[in-house]
């Protein structure tokens, strides 16, 4: 498939997630199999205004496709924030959020607000289109709530805005993650549309991620919360859709060696203090179904120190398997 004219030969996506997609799990998601990954979703506004922070999670890592998503509501204001957010980042595209349910940004909106003014979306499109040079995307839902579903119009209206791509998450702004991603949806999206459509949405694993495709007929798939201390489930994906053997799980201390590896990452993006803290998450999530992993969880909670880190990953390898 192609992201206007970005040949992607891997169209496996990672999510952008915010508080979780920094550049460190980025980069080792590329290295372990994703294809194309997406900058956290930063504001047009706070980019306008030159906020440093918000610059800041616009690093683009390397070993992958990678896009910068903004978000906001404001035509005038998107086209400058994209411009900024690609000669800040360098990225290969820039991606427009309109799919995030959070009620402070829904509500005021944003993200998947703007899936109430199809209208307003579309100009935000076309003056994002003429204020870069690379293609334009956009993420949305299938639509508000149940009774307001209206994905199908609004990708073709994104399409004939100028969207060079959409991915679509198979659930309403009010489902938030709850209940089942509607698949047979997305697959309507892409069965009306000549750009490039992404499926999101309850893809867990290889087996999932067969049904998905297989049902959809997406060009690529994009891969969200599954990921969580899991970046191996790429390959196992990309095995499966190729038809070859799924690869095994790494044993658990080459596991914790990769989380180490990313905090070492993260503590060269953001320093150790925030690292730290940011590791506290991800640590548990490496875990998740670890036998007796209790007791060190409950250290992992504390960590303020690379140290910390070090000495509990040591004893993680040392005593559970």
């Amino acid at each position: 498939m192609k992201i206007g004219s970005i040949q992607v030969d891997n169209p496996l996506f990672l999510a952008p997630m915010a508080g979780v997609t920094d550049w460190a799990f980025r980069t080792v998601c590329a290295q372990l199999g994703a294809g194309v990954t997406v900058t956290e979703m930063v504001s047009s506004r706070a980019l306008v205004y030159k906020d440093q922070k918000t610059a800041k999670l616009l690093r683009k890592n390397a070993g992958s496709i990678c896009g910068a998503q903004i978000f906001g509501n404001d035509p005038d204001t998107m086209a400058e924030g994209a411009r900024l957010a690609l000669e800040i980042s360098g990225c290969d595209f820039l991606d427009i959020n309109m799919g995030c349910p959070m009620p402070k940004i829904a509500n005021s909106g944003d993200g998947s607000g703007l899936m109430r003014n199809p209208e307003l979306a579309g100009r935000i499109v076309e003056a994002v289109v003429r204020a870069v040079p690379v293609p334009v995307t956009v993420k949305c839902r299938l639509g508000w709530d149940k009774g307001s579903i209206n994905v199908l119009d609004f990708t073709r209206r994104m399409e004939d805005s100028g969207a060079a791509m959409v991915t679509v998450h198979g659930r309403t702004r009010s489902q938030l993650y709850s209940g089942v991603a509607d698949w047979d949806t997305i697959r309507k999206v892409k069965q009306q549309l000549s750009i490039p459509v992404i499926a999101n949405g309850d893809i867990t694993g290889a087996e999932a991620a067969l049904r998905c495709a297989k049902w959809t007929g997406a060009d690529g798939l994009m891969i969200g919360r599954s990921t969580f201390g899991d970046p191996w489930i790429f390959a196992e994906v990309r095995a499966a859709l190729a038809g070859d053997p799924i690869p095994e799980r790494p044993p658990l201390k080459d596991r914790i060696a990769v989380a180490v590896r990313q905090f070492e990452l993260a503590q060269q993006d953001h320093g150790e203090h925030i690292a730290c803290l940011e590791a506290r998450k991800h640590f548990a999530w490496y875990l998740r179904g670890v036998s007796h992993s209790g007791f060190y969880k409950q250290q992992i909670s504390g960590m303020t120190t690379m140290e910390d880190i070090y000495r509990i990953a040591k004893e993680i390898s040392r005593d559970l398997k």
